[in-house]
């Protein structure tokens, strides 16, 4: 009866009434929905923690959900089912189930998940990363792969790598003998060079870098994707987005970012026609859109989308590895003898490292293998969405359920790798050198697998060996007077990639007078 009094006063009532009135609303609508969706769910589902009413499990993912899931992993399995909120989810944290999910059940398993974010800030989610499987995914995926990301292409930016290179390594050497922020060289580094490869221009410190905000953008865009934002979990609840302010977020992130592209462009338009070998990917998406006859003509917002794909997937990441890299080698000094050594007995006397230098550098790529398996940038892979039902373990998996690879997990799996919580290149010139990162060998997927991997692998390791050669040739390298490795914190920070939350600060001594 006081409920039905209340309706009939209406908003003669004190506001103070309304919301706890409407919480109670929703609260019910989400309890109905979840039994509902209990009452048609398969009886053999994978194991699942015990869940809350309406948030399901998602209190069991924390401030670090690849930790909170890897721990779940150990107590339930290596497939487990989570409520969260309104989505039902399947983890996998070994390499045995990665493979059937990116390889067994690939097809089935190709599409994504329409998240919110995602679709604000990529043009409604037309870019490669999170477009839903269909026609115009495996268009733009098949421009990315053959116009691109070709090694071809990917060989044509040889002289920008070596250019920003030499420039990292100007910037260090200047304060050679001082404290050094090598964190903040090296995601200068990432970002020039991704700049100048799709631009076709600098976005270095102190100039455009600064005066659009351009870290500032990649920084907030990171944590917006984060992934696991709790308004995603409750897609029939939208307006929580606002209530967290994380709406007014991404329109804002997404039009500081759509000013630039949509500036960019229009330099290119207005420029004289371009050598082959001089293009920027701007450039050939461009002329891909002029020359375009199929049915799916790219449109500038799919330009858009697309290239806002190759900062989103080539900055972060390439720096983290390359950070990781540099402090791991400061806290095993050994390794950093044993590398310094390699790179130094293959080039003498010469000072600059040439990309011809590379596949001599064993050790060198054992040390990348092993970044990859110990500090994954990409600690969770971004989601696919089953598009049918499937069985996965003896599991049955309903259609329309998200699924999770847990990279970072299966990196440090006891099952797969030995000493898996030692940081030891070796191990990839002994038993495991022939373990690669290119989608073949699920153990080691920092790049995802199957139709939903990266197509970026050629040039993020091209970019990544020939600064890591450089660095080691280059210079002599210690921590700070009174800094010891135990000094370092490691924290990192969780978001669609995971970087370490303290700079890597060093004192670089150059190698040659």
């Amino acid at each position: 009866m006081a409920v039905l009094q209340w309706l009939r006063e209406g908003f003669h009532q004190p506001l103070s009434l309304l919301f706890p009135f409407i919480l109670f609303l929703v609260l019910i609508k989400l309890l109905l929905q979840q039994h509902n969706s209990r009452k048609h769910r398969s009886n053999h589902l994978p194991p699942c923690p015990p869940a809350i009413p309406v948030i399901g499990n998602l209190h069991q993912l924390g401030t670090m959900p690849h930790l909170s899931l890897q721990r779940l992993a150990a107590k339930y399995g290596p497939i487990i089912f989570l409520q969260l909120g309104q989505i039902p989810t399947i983890v996998v944290s070994s390499a045995r189930l990665a493979k059937e999910v990116m390889k067994t059940h690939d097809l089935a398993l190709a599409s994504r998940p329409q998240l919110f974010a995602a679709k604000h800030l990529f043009y409604n989610c037309t870019d490669v990363v999170f477009s839903p499987y269909g026609p115009y995914w495996r268009n733009i995926r098949k421009i990315c792969i053959l116009e691109l990301l070709s090694a071809k292409r990917v060989d044509t930016y040889r002289s920008v790598r070596e250019q920003e290179v030499a420039r990292l390594v100007s910037r260090i050497s200047e304060s050679a003998g001082t404290v050094v922020d090598l964190t903040k060289f090296l995601g200068l580094y990432a970002n020039d060079i991704l700049c100048r490869t799709v631009f076709g221009r600098e976005f270095s410190e102190g100039g455009d870098y600064n005066r659009h905000g351009f870290q500032e953008m990649l920084d907030e865009y990171q944590v917006l994707l984060g992934g696991f934002n709790i308004g995603e979990f409750f897609p029939s609840l939208e307006f929580m987005h606002s209530l967290t302010g994380v709406k007014s977020r991404l329109k804002d992130t997404f039009r500081r970012f759509d000013q630039l592209f949509d500036q960019i462009l229009k330099e290119h338009a207005c420029s004289k026609e371009i050598e082959e070998d001089h293009k920027d990917l701007v450039d050939v998406l461009l002329e891909v859109q002029r020359n375009d006859s199929d049915e799916m003509p790219l449109t500038t917002d799919n330009i858009k989308a697309i290239i806002l794909d190759m900062f989103a997937a080539g900055t972060d990441t390439t720096f983290i590895t390359l950070d990781w890299a540099m402090t791991e080698l400061m806290m095993n000094p050994m390794a950093m003898e044993k590398a310094q050594n390699e790179v130094r007995g293959v080039l003498g006397e010469r000072r600059v490292v040439l990309e011809s230098d590379l596949h001599n550098l064993q050790y060198m790529k054992a040390i990348i293998k092993e970044i990859f398996r110990f500090h994954s940038p990409v600690p969770v892979l971004v989601p696919r969405e089953s598009m049918e039902d499937v069985t996965i373990d003896g599991y049955k998996i309903p259609a329309k359920t998200r699924v999770y690879v847990n990279a970072w997990a299966i990196g440090r799996d006891n099952e797969s790798w030995e000493d898996a919580e030692t940081f030891k290149p070796e191990r990839f010139l002994g038993r495991d050198m022939n373990i690669d990162f290119k989608g073949q060998d699920f153990e080691l997927i920092p790049f995802g697998a199957g139709r939903r991997g990266c197509p970026a692998i050629t040039f993020a390791i091209a970019v990544i060996e020939l600064a890591l050669a450089q660095l080691l040739h280059s210079f002599d390298w210690k921590l700070p007077l009174g800094i010891s490795t135990k000094d370092l914190d490691l924290t990192e920070v969780f978001g669609i990639s995971m970087h370490r939350r303290d700079h890597l600060y060093v004192v670089a001594k150059p190698h040659f007078p």
